[in-house]
């Protein structure tokens, strides 16, 4: 058998039996893609099935409130994902009476929908001749012809797709390039793969020449910037809080949190409470302030970590934006944010 035959055969004796898998419909493909980016199938599996029950079709995604979505999408990260989602099916609906275009070219002019997206969508559901690179893509034809290439850079992501397209079959496209992504991630798997095992272990140049775990190659890149956030939760006798939704392009566009003080660096309550933030949160002159959390809560981003704590502040009233404790669970929040909710417990203040 060549390679693609033996990519096929082993993926029809040890493929997973996964849901977006029983079905060629291009919205739910298009879902489980987003979902799985960024995201492992054991935690990313959950939030597809929410999603395909609480949305089943496009036009339901599109007439949704933002806040639901985000709240469905809550504990995935990378929220643009989620945003760009809704953005879409809107736009699907719209422009194209909820029917996703059938071609990688005019696929990948959706938003949030990139060259692998529109690959897998347009080959699993049209069966287009496009190959998917992801990362187990990466690792397998690293490995297997020995190319080393950095695969973060612009010249290994044009040299990985043209390998990747040459070896595609002339018929049976997505089943093939589902075929290559999963002996990536299970029998090509990171770290120390079972090569023993491998039915292709014979020609594997990696294998051949031990470079199994030093392949793929890719450009480490340090530049993590360290941020300090203070957030102030505020409380009253009458279990009323304060959430604020985010404004801007940063991160958690349009979820929720408490009301933040960011800092250059760790500061003290004395601090916190002389800081004009702070003033123009807590607009009285009587209230109590206590730390929940004496050592940072390091929350860590792909390009930030955020040095975390949160101050309990006790007032006698709120302003009028003020809600229940009781509806907190209602509002999109960060998993930070949810985290510290958890453990807080506001119904035994």
């Amino acid at each position: 058998m060549n390679l693609t035959e033996s990519l096929l055969y082993w993926y029809s004796n040890n493929k997973r039996n996964l849901p977006w898998r029983e079905t060629q419909n291009p919205y739910q493909i298009w879902l489980s893609e987003i979902i799985l980016q960024q995201t492992q199938i054991k935690q990313g599996l959950p939030y597809y099935e929410s999603f395909v029950k609480h949305f089943p079709t496009v036009f339901d995604l599109a007439k949704a409130e933002e806040d639901t979505v985000l709240k469905h999408w809550q504990g995935l990260g990378y929220y643009s994902r989620a945003r760009n989602l809704h953005y879409t099916a809107k736009y699907v609906v719209d422009n194209f009476n909820g029917k996703f275009p059938n071609s990688y070219k005019d696929l990948i002019n959706l938003k949030g929908i990139g060259d692998y997206t529109a690959s897998a969508i347009s080959s699993i559901c049209f069966d287009e001749k496009c190959a998917v690179v992801d990362g187990n893509v990466y690792r397998f034809l690293s490995r297997y012809f020995g190319v080393e290439t950095p695969i973060n850079t612009s010249k290994g992501i044009k040299e990985f797709k043209l390998l990747a397209q040459s070896l595609l079959p002339n018929k049976n496209i997505g089943e093939y390039n589902q075929a290559i992504m999963e002996f990536g991630s299970r029998q090509c798997s990171p770290g120390l793969p079972e090569c023993s095992k491998c039915p292709l272990n014979n020609s594997c140049f990696a294998l051949q020449h031990k470079t199994v775990n030093s392949l793929p190659v890719k450009i480490k890149k340090t530049n993590i910037k360290k941020r300090f956030f203070n957030y102030v939760v505020l409380v009253t006798k009458d279990q009323r809080t304060l959430l604020i939704k985010r404004k801007g392009k940063g991160i958690w566009q349009n979820l929720y949190q408490f009301p933040l003080i960011e800092s250059p660096d760790t500061w003290s309550m004395r601090q916190i409470v002389k800081s004009s933030k702070f003033n123009s949160i807590i607009q009285q002159s009587s209230f109590e302030i206590n730390l929940f959390n004496e050592l940072e809560i390091v929350h860590k981003l792909s390009h930030q970590h955020l040095y975390t704590r949160f101050w309990i502040v006790t007032v006698n009233q709120l302003l009028e934006k003020g809600i229940s404790v009781s509806e907190i669970e209602k509002f999109p929040v960060p998993t930070l944010i949810s985290n510290f909710i958890d453990s807080f417990n506001f119904s035994h203040q």
